[in-house]
């Protein structure tokens, strides 16, 4: 399921994100979405979301929808 559209990020939701840190390499950090903090409906680089530990990233993959 695509990142880019805010209608498949649900609060719970399994998701890999890519950090900003991380943007050159893309190496990508799992965890559970606690905010979505696009407002648009659609974003190219991927819905940016905070996870539960407090790490801001674009979302890349849904692991498990909620």
């Amino acid at each position: 399921m695509s990142g880019n559209d805010r209608s498949n990020i649900k609060i719970g939701a399994e998701v890999d994100v890519v950090l900003k840190a991380d943007q050159r390499t893309g190496n990508l950090t799992r965890g559970i979405v606690a905010r979505i903090l696009t407002n648009s409906s659609f974003h190219p680089h991927g819905i940016k979301v905070m996870l539960e530990d407090g790490q801001v990233g674009r979302v890349q993959n849904i692991i498990k929808f909620q």
